[in-house]
């Protein structure tokens, strides 16, 4: 089979749509695949240090911004325009980025514009719909059609889930009938099948995720209450760009760890402080491991990951607003750990076949 090159191009939204395309570009190297990664800001940080081999090529798209206070929502609504030129623009990008570097085939995290006709596609996402927030509710068959036509617009979708009742994405990806070229290729994790097998019983691992400026207020948060605990706690910034290390009193606050770094932590946490991103999520669910889940403020698909999770006994849930560490600590012995059916050959074979068909 010839080595394909493959250009993998997560969307700049915190780290988490690079660190589920970990095992996705795993999995194209055992197959013989040539990966180029194009992305940038934390993105292509992340993914430099993950595999520094690689090629990589500065990728620009539409980077949205969280509001300091009010409703993310309005947010977006009022960035729509923004938004479309952003697609529009890495849609007649990529065209060149494809011809210059003579790319087989294109795999997007979530950007939408990462299509082109003469070149096989496949898009990546965990919501084939959008929840819109209570007041909006009926924007939602809006925002479900308007992020179908972009989904029809690849030649292949990968929803990182199960296709049955055991799932972890809920309404995101089961509500309504899915799109025939739809294909459920398991949960995503760049930890893969390692599962905890050691257990500190004080130890508190806080993970920091998400775009600005909401990670540096969540961060200054966990700063606080974590450096006010007597037991032991790590921190972990979400920087890429940076290689720090601090000490404040039993916290110890690291920038970045990559995967390898990260993993010892995860496995030694009593539980795990984190955003309910779904990445986040799926790592956990694959270490089965116990989460207090503090939802993006206004981002309404953490908020329903973190209700939807917590209905089923699978970790705690706060708002940013009234979280307290103490509290955690108390009711953290009520919830089981995330949990998962994780089968990396699954990923495998959708991957495997998305090579042949381009031969």
């Amino acid at each position: 089979m010839k080595n394909h090159r493959i250009l993998v191009c997560p969307l700049n939204w915190g780290i988490g749509h690079a660190s589920r395309c970990v095992p996705i570009i795993k999995s194209l190297q055992d197959e013989g695949a040539e990966v180029i990664i194009a992305a940038e800001g934390r993105p292509l940080e992340f993914l430099k240090q993950e595999f520094p081999e690689l090629e990589t090529i500065v990728f620009k798209g539409y980077t949205p911004r969280y509001p300091h206070t009010g409703s993310m929502a309005w947010k977006m609504f009022w960035s729509m325009f923004p938004l479309l030129i952003g697609i529009w623009t890495e849609h007649w990008r990529v065209r060149k980025i494809v011809k210059i570097n003579k790319i087989d085939a294109i795999i997007s995290d979530n950007r939408f514009g990462l299509w082109r006709w003469k070149t096989p596609s496949a898009y990546i996402t965990h919501q084939l719909m959008i929840k819109a927030p209570w007041h909006l509710k009926l924007a939602e068959p809006f925002l479900f059609l308007f992020h179908r036509f972009f989904v029809h617009r690849f030649d292949r979708c990968w929803v990182p889930d199960q296709a049955g009742e055991e799932n972890l994405s809920g309404d995101l990806s089961h509500l309504y009938p899915v799109p025939a070229h739809v294909e459920f290729i398991g949960p995503l994790s760049r930890f893969e099948t390692i599962k905890a097998n050691t257990t500190s019983d004080n130890l508190i691992l806080a993970l920091v995720s998400g775009p600005e400026p909401q990670r540096s207020i969540f961060e200054k948060l966990l700063r606080k209450q974590l450096s006010e605990l007597d037991q032991p706690s790590v921190l972990v910034a979400g920087i890429p760009e940076e290689s720090t290390v601090e000490t404040i009193n039993n916290l110890t606050v690291y920038s970045h760890l990559q995967s390898t770094e990260l993993l010892p932590f995860i496995q030694k946490a009593a539980f795990v402080i984190c955003r309910s991103g779904y990445s986040t999520l799926m790592d956990l669910a694959a270490l089965n491991k116990k989460a207090v889940f503090i939802p993006t403020p206004g981002q309404t698909e953490q908020e329903y990951l973190a209700e939807f999770h917590e209905k089923n006994g699978a970790c705690l849930r706060y708002s940013q607003k009234n979280f307290d560490v103490n509290k955690a600590l108390v009711e953290i012995e009520k919830v089981k750990p995330l949990t998962v059916y994780y089968n990396p050959k699954q990923l495998h074979a959708v991957v495997r076949n998305f090579l042949r068909s381009l031969e």
